[in-house]
């Protein structure tokens, strides 16, 4: 009977692998880096460096507190233990609607991509669709979902691979482009590597980590990997090196092949270049890629959500209901919650038009960002009260880089208040924080 309530170990490295990769592109690395890109110019790059550097540090704070007891099923068990129950509830709950809003507004995005080879379809046809399939595959076994998430997660590592491979032989062969000549020469020769000043700079960051949101998924894989011990690590130990091929790489190979004055922000730099190179098709397969990071935000947030009902449930602070497995080991009654309502967007989709979840998408990055911030706090209460830590896997500079790291998101969020776009979502969740805090109290209350 205490094995049927355990998850299942199904993950296998190449899925933890994958998982990682899928978490740390994110669909504006194909969409948004354009405007990004006309925001800061070169200076972007430094930009993806630093927040990748930062984000690094959070992961390795992260695989430490997952390696310190495998035996937990994610790392919002730990938040509990070392910060007490009101932070894992208010841990667990930003957790579970940070991905349920991404989810809805991704899920949109699906019904306007899907209207490019199919024009006549109603809008909330494709969300549907694609809420009710995902559902059935994560209620089959996570080995599946696994599989869907290295699959979607490979699409975009080709998309990728592709870009920079054209981008370094154009270098090479120093090619002509309608704006000139292909070369790494126009990083620099257009206004200067820090073309807008730091002003330009600075605000190019709430941007770039917007990117990286989802990149701590792999902080929910821990209690059902096969071999955490070795996948955990393997996968954040990569990191740096994905960080710097897939966005580094691809925002030099852009901008080397066109400056970045000449780039057109209203769309995506990946269709620029390979309409520039002559592939007619270009429109059409960025439209796939954008779809597939669609449904992998999706399947992620499906996965993600059930995962944190059932953390929840298990430690007593959402109905105990969503604490039970199938008999495959899947949570499906938290799942299947979760899933209904993602059924939302559907109507939502059907009544109103998609722009009403552009603040949505902003408060659920935003709660990234603050849940990263948790992770960090509960490192640094992990290692005080251990202080030798996990000698296979200890946070490099500890405790400079905890701290450091922590002052690092904490400055971002003190950016997005001065930026007129993002202070609604920001104060917005802000109040909902507020709301958790006020809840828990009063939950508290009614269980005496």
């Amino acid at each position: 009977m205490e094995e049927q309530q355990k998850l299942s170990r199904s993950l296998k490295s190449r899925h933890i692998t994958m998982i990682a990769i899928g978490g740390a592109i994110g669909t504006g690395l194909f969409l948004g880096s354009g405007s990004a890109i006309k925001t800061a110019g070169p200076s972007i790059i430094l930009t993806y460096l630093i927040v990748g550097i930062f984000c690094f540090f959070m992961m390795r704070a992260l695989g430490e507190l997952l390696l310190s007891d495998t035996s937990k099923h994610s790392f919002i068990d730990f938040v509990k233990d070392y910060l007490g129950d009101r932070m894992q509830f208010i841990t667990g709950w930003t957790y579970w609607s940070c991905w349920l809003s991404l989810a809805m507004a991704d899920l949109t995005a699906t019904g306007v991509y899907l209207k490019y080879w199919f024009p006549h379809l109603p809008q909330w046809v494709g969300p549907l669709v694609i809420i009710v399939l995902l559902m059935l595959v994560n209620m089959i076994n996570v080995g599946l979902f696994g599989e869907f998430e290295s699959w979607f997660s490979t699409i975009k590592v080709v998309a990728i691979l592709a870009l920079i491979a054209v981008g370094a032989v154009m270098i090479i062969m120093h090619t002509k482009v309608s704006t000139g000549y292909t070369s790494l020469s126009n990083l620099y020769s257009h206004g200067g590597f820090f073309p807008f000043g730091f002003n330009g700079f600075l605000t190019s960051f709430q941007m770039v980590v917007f990117a990286f949101v989802g990149i701590e998924m792999v902080g929910l894989t821990a209690g059902e990997t096969e071999d955490p011990n070795k996948d955990i690590p393997k996968a954040i130990n990569t990191l740096p090196f994905r960080i710097g091929l897939f966005y580094i790489g691809a925002m030099m190979a852009i901008m080397a092949i066109y400056p970045w004055n000449q780039i057109d922000a209203s769309s995506s730099p990946f269709v620029q270049v390979f309409q520039g190179i002559g592939v007619t098709s270009a429109a059409a397969i960025l439209n796939f890629v954008v779809l597939t990071s669609a449904m992998s935000a999706t399947n992620s947030a499906i996965f993600s959500t059930s995962r944190s009902l059932y953390s929840l449930a298990t430690n007593e602070q959402a109905p105990k209901r969503y604490a039970k497995l199938s008999n495959k080991a899947v949570p499906n009654v938290a799942l299947q919650a979760s899933s209904a309502i993602l059924f939302i967007v559907v109507i939502l989709n059907y009544i109103m038009p998609a722009g009403i979840f552009e603040i949505v998408s902003g408060v659920s990055t935003i709660n990234f960002i603050f849940v990263w911030i948790f992770i960090l706090a509960t490192h640094i209460a992990y290692r005080k009260a251990n202080p030798a830590g996990v000698a296979a896997f200890t946070m490099p500079g500890f405790p400079f880089t905890s701290w450091l790291t922590m002052i690092f998101f904490i400055g971002v969020l003190i950016i997005l208040l001065f930026i007129p776009a993002t202070r609604p979502s920001l104060i917005i969740s802000v109040v909902f924080f507020l709301v958790l805090f006020i809840a828990y109290g009063l939950l508290k209350k009614q269980a005496k």
